[in-house]
Order: structure tokens, then sequence, then C-alpha cells
């Protein structure tokens, strides 16, 4: 043996045994804290009882704040999160997280009365939104680790988890809001409890895994994008331009799925003419499509290359928000909304492998943590867009035109967006 070849021994990356199936175990953890967390998105349900007069009787607009401030929260708990995973480990902060966001969803079961909108606010809001970013990325950040030959699909099927977490929750809430229609927060209670076993239980699976660590019959570690072992540090991601484009592409996908999201039943309705079941039912439809549409969205991105994959998601959402207001074919309608949700479900399910991709995955939670500022400027930005461009006098084609224009021109940002070199750290 030469001189060089047994250099390249000395320093080659041993492949680090695990128990068989230690990562599938670890996977399922995942899914568990993500159903948990994903409860959220079932918010609509208890904003219809909160303005029903058996309820609250609170206007729409008095409704949707605890549930934007939540949004508004998920990425300062996603970026602390992630750092502190980062150097920590995941399943401290999991369960950190998810005692803090079960504390908020309990907090909130004590807003009894018309006048505690503030404690509302406060409790599932702040506190809440806060421990749901802090534990949503905490799986994501783990799991490309256990699974670097098949990052995406893995990444598209725990954040899957987040977006099925409403079609558990909503009919649960909605029997328990039956049992006391005039005070619904109630079911917050019995609801925080649930959701705080649920991650203590998948949480306390979670561990990074050993160092050098590869899936059997894994030819050699994967590599980032840039051609190097080293991952970036999150100032030095916060260097590049990639992390701004990555960013933009993923705020604008959502953004537009999420304007359709917020107007999805009475858009239905008006346009389409669904009746108050139809268009609930559909509501529920479309919780399936974005947990379905990370997951398939996630694969398809790891097949076709990551930015065709988001050129596409922005094109259909493009063309199919341009159709809506004039799809008063119930079928048709249902087609396309489905559709847009699915592409927004797939933003979010492609993301974190690109991120780790492009920037390595040793300091994925803070990298991608802080990317989800892109989620929660799209939740604030999304709905009052296009609320106020639809108006007081439905004026659909307007405001669905708008928001699918901004997606097509959108498209332009994915042919620009380039891994990084590895010479960008150093400016």
């Amino acid at each position: 043996m030469t001189s060089q070849q047994e250099a390249a021994t000395s320093t080659a990356t041993p492949e680090v045994a695990v128990p068989p199936g230690k990562r599938w175990v670890i996977l399922a953890g995942g899914v568990l804290v993500q159903l948990a967390l994903g409860g959220v998105y079932a918010w609509s349900t208890f904003a219809k009882a909160m303005t029903s007069p058996e309820g609250f009787d609170w206007s729409q607009a008095e409704a949707a704040v605890p549930f934007e401030t939540a949004f508004g929260m998920i990425f300062v708990g996603a970026f602390i999160g992630g750092r502190i995973q980062d150097a920590r480990g995941p399943r401290t902060v999991a369960m950190a997280g998810g005692l803090i966001y079960s504390l908020g969803v309990i907090i909130a079961s004590f807003a009894h009365s018309k006048d505690s909108l503030l404690l509302l606010v406060v409790g599932y809001g702040i506190v809440g939104g806060f421990g749901l970013g802090m534990a949503y990325i905490v799986p994501i950040a783990m799991l490309q680790k256990w699974f670097p030959d098949r990052p995406g699909l893995i990444t598209g099927i725990v954040v899957g988890g987040f977006g099925f977490g409403a079609v558990i929750t909503s009919p649960i809430g909605h029997v328990l809001i039956e049992a006391n229609k005039a005070v619904p927060t109630k079911s917050f209670l019995y609801l925080g409890i649930a959701y705080l076993i649920a991650i203590l239980i998948g949480a306390s699976a979670f561990a990074n895994p050993p160092a050098g660590y590869r899936p059997a019959g894994m030819p050699a570690p994967v590599k980032n994008a840039i051609g190097s072992d080293d991952d970036y540090t999150v100032s030095e991601a916060l260097r590049t331009p990639q992390w701004y484009l990555l960013t933009g592409i993923l705020t604008l996908i959502i953004f537009a799925g999420i304007s359709l999201l917020s107007m999805a039943a009475a858009s239905a309705s008006d346009i389409a003419g669904f009746s108050k079941a139809g268009a609930a039912s559909l509501v529920s439809v479309l919780g399936l499509m974005n947990g379905s549409g990370r997951i398939f969205w996630a694969w398809i991105s790891d097949k076709i290359g990551k930015m065709p994959a988001f050129a596409s998601l922005l094109a259909i959402e493009g063309v199919c928000l341009l159709l809506l207001p004039h799809a008063s074919s119930t079928a048709l309608f249902a087609m396309l909304a489905s559709l847009t949700i699915l592409c927004m479900g797939g933003g979010l399910g492609a993301m974190p492998s690109t991120a780790g991709r492009f920037f390595g995955v040793s300091r994925a939670g803070g990298i991608y943590g802080l990317m989800l500022i892109a989620w929660s400027i799209a939740g604030v930005v999304g709905p009052l867009v296009i609320h106020a461009v639809i108006g007081t006098n439905k004026n659909y084609a307007a405001g669905f035109t708008t928001v699918g224009i901004i997606a097509l021109a959108a498209i332009v940002l994915t042919f620009i967006t380039k891994p990084p070199h590895h010479d960008a750290r150093k400016r």
C-alpha cells in the first residue's frame, strides 16, 4: 500500500453500526410530534364557534388574531430552537418546545368570555406559537442526518404529519365544542394535554446519529452541493445570496397557497355554489392536500431536481389561481383549489432538504429554522393582501389574478438560484 493510499484509508469515515430499524422508530416519533403540532391548522373550527352568537360573537377579524399571532411567532421559536438543537441535541429541545406549545394551548382554555381575546392571543398566539416553532424544526433537522440517502422524501413525510394534524384535530375539536358551545375555548384544555402527551412520547425517541453514521450499504457519505465536507455556519449561510433566494421562493410559494386557504370556504360558495356543508368538506380535503403535497413534492424534488420542482410548484399555483375565479363548476373549483394547496404543502416539504443540500445538515436547525420566517411572513401578509384586493364587493377575479401573477413572476427566482460556492464564506 502506498503512502497516499494509507493516508486515504486513515482519514476515511468509518461506517458506524446502529440497531436495525432505529432510524425508522425516530421517524415515527417525528411524525407523532408533527401531528400534534399540526393541530394549529384546525383553527378555523374554533374560530367559527367563537364568531357564533352562541359563542363569543366575535368578528372574523378578532377571531383571526390568535392564529395570525401564532404564525408570526413560529419563525422566532424555530430559529431559537434550531440553534439550541445544533448545540444540545434534539430530544431536550423538542420536549421543551412541546411543553411550551401545550402550555400555551392550555392557557387559551381559560379565555372564557368575549372580553378575554387578549388572553387567547397571549396563550395560543405568543406562547403556543413560540413553542410550536421550537418543536417543529427539531425532527426536520434531525432526520436529514439519519436519512442522508433520502433526505427529501423523509423530511416530506415528517412535515406531512404537520399537514395532517388538522385532519385529526378538527373533528375532535368539533365534538368538544358541541359539548360547550357557549365557551368553545374550553376544548383547548383537553387538546393541550393530549398534545403534550403525544409530543413527549414522540420526542422521547429523538437522538442525533453517531459521528460517522451512514445507512448500511451507502457507498460514501453524502457531500454538500458545494462539494465540500465543511458545512456552513448560520452566519456564513446568511452571507450568501442563496439563503435569501431560497427564503424568497418559500415565501412566495406559501403566499400563493395560503391566500387561497384563507378564503377557501367563502370563495367556494360564492364562485362555484358550494353549500355550507360542501365548503366545509372542501376545507377538509385541502388539509389532506396540504399534508400529501409535502410528501409528494419532497420525493419529486429528489428525482427531478430542487429548482425544477420549485418552478413547477409556482407555475401550477399561478395557473390554478388565474383559472379559479372562473371555475363555476364545483368539480373544477375543487380540483384547482386542491392542486394549489398541494403545491403550497410541497414547498414546505421540499425546502428543508434543499437547505441541507446547499448549506449542509450539521447546523440545519439554525439555518432552516431562520428560513421559516417565510412561513410567518406569508401567513400574515397573504390573507391581508387577498382580503384587501377582493374587498367587500367580492371581486374574486382581481384577488386571485393578482396572487396568480405574483406566483408566475416568482418563477424567475428558481432560474437564478444556484448552490453556493465554498469561497462565498470567505467574503
